[in-house]
This record gives C-alpha cells, sequence and structure tokens, in this order.
C-alpha cells in the first residue's frame, strides 16, 4: 500500500510540474521582429532599409481594421474590399528592382496579389481605357487599362518576406515594373477606372512623363 501511494504521489507531482512548465500568461510572450529575405534563388537582394524617404507627406500609417480598397469608377460592379479580402486572392512573389529618379534603386523580393486578379468581379465597361491609382497621402498616378490588364502587375503586402512598414507603403505597394519609381504609388486606398488618357498624377502634372517608362527619359 504504501508503494502505491508513493507511486499515485509521483504521478501528480510530475503533472503539476508539467502543467507549471508549460502555462505561460499572455504578458509572458514577446513577439520577434521578422527578418528580412536578403538573398533569394542565388540573388543578392537590397534592404527594407535601403529606400530613401520621398513621399509628398512623409509616412503614412493606416488603421488596417477600417481600410477599404475601394474600386471605382467605369465599373457595372464597384467594390470595396478589406485587406483579408485583397489577399484572398492568388499570392505571387518576384524580385524586382524599383529606380528612382534621384539616381538609388532597389532590387527586392516582392510578393502580392495581380492587380487584374482583384478585378475579376468588377466587369470594367468598354469605354474605361486608363486606371488612375490613388494613396491615403492623396498622392495619384495612372497608367493604360492594358498595361494592367496584360501584364503581371502586382500590388504588394510584403518585401523580402516581411510585412510592408508603413514607410514602404502598408498596406499595399504598386509593383510598377518597366515603370520609373514616381509610378510605384504606396498607401494605396482606391484604384478607380477611367476613359480620360490624359489625366496626370501628382508627379505627372508636375513635368514628370505620363507614361514613366525606364527606357524613357521621365522628363
Amino acid at each position: 500500500m504504501r508503494l502505491k501511494n508513493y507511486f499515485i504521489t509521483g504521478v501528480l507531482l510530475v503533472m503539476f510540474l508539467a502543467a507549471g512548465c508549460t502555462s505561460q500568461t499572455p504578458e509572458s510572450i514577446r513577439e520577434l521582429k521578422d527578418v528580412e529575405i536578403r538573398q533569394y534563388e542565388g540573388k543578392k537582394l537590397s534592404s527594407v532599409s535601403d529606400f530613401r524617404e520621398n513621399s509628398i507627406k512623409g509616412p503614412q500609417y493606416v488603421d488596417i481594421d477600417s481600410y477599404k480598397l475601394e474600386i471605382t469608377g467605369l465599373l457595372n460592379n464597384p467594390m470595396s474590399l478589406t485587406y483579408d479580402e485583397v489577399l484572398d486572392n492568388q499570392k505571387y512573389k518576384k524580385v524586382v528592382t524599383l529606380y528612382c529618379v534621384e539616381g538609388w534603386n532597389a532590387e527586392i523580393l516582392w510578393e502580392g496579389v495581380l492587380v487584374r486578379d482583384i478585378l475579376k468581379q468588377a466587369e470594367i465597361r468598354p469605354e474605361a481605357n486608363t486606371v488612375i491609382f490613388h494613396a491615403y497621402d492623396g498622392y495619384t498616378t495612372s497608367f493604360p487599362l492594358e498595361y494592367i490588364m496584360d501584364n503581371d502587375i502586382m500590388i504588394a503586402y510584403m518585401m523580402n518576406g516581411v510585412v510592408l512598414p508603413p514607410e514602404r507603403g502598408f498596406p499595399f505597394q504598386l509593383v510598377a515594373e518597366d515603370k520609373w519609381g514616381y509610378k510605384w504609388i504606396k498607401w494605396i486606398t482606391k484604384i478607380e477606372f477611367s476613359d480620360d488618357e490624359s489625366y496626370e498624377g501628382f508627379w505627372e502634372s508636375r513635368g514628370y512623363s505620363n507614361e514613366g517608362d525606364l527606357d524613357k527619359s521621365f522628363r
């Protein structure tokens, strides 16, 4: 009987210690910062911190709980999407270099969703020929409709394996391949479809090229 009591006591002690070792209060759990990827498929990447701050109103801080991406304009089915609804689309990743007119560049692994995938349910009207992107800080830029629909153009939510920081455009930045950096709009809040082919965004209305093609002067 004494041996049996010892055995039961020992089992209870082990259970108590095990429970004590595994229990944690929420306050005791610390979140570690994501570590960005600096090399991908043998290619060296730039750092998130290599970008210069040149936005028109400084970094923007978007409340993701109330955020909506508005899809508006010449559509039969305008939409208003939450952050998670945008990310419900197929995700892609690709290394693309951003070239700034200031003379610097950054080669980054971007991850995001294709703009044309987001628009599948929008039903673009035949007279639409221009896509205007709007940002949280009031910045705008535009593209021909075929550039968006005929190419794998992403709005990115991650760079180098980490979620975009506010300084880099959280929640979404356009990865405008083959375009100068001023076309890579950050903090996207609205995608508008228009028939105004001559629309000029923030820098375009100040003398920059409306096309923004890398193989041409931005002036």
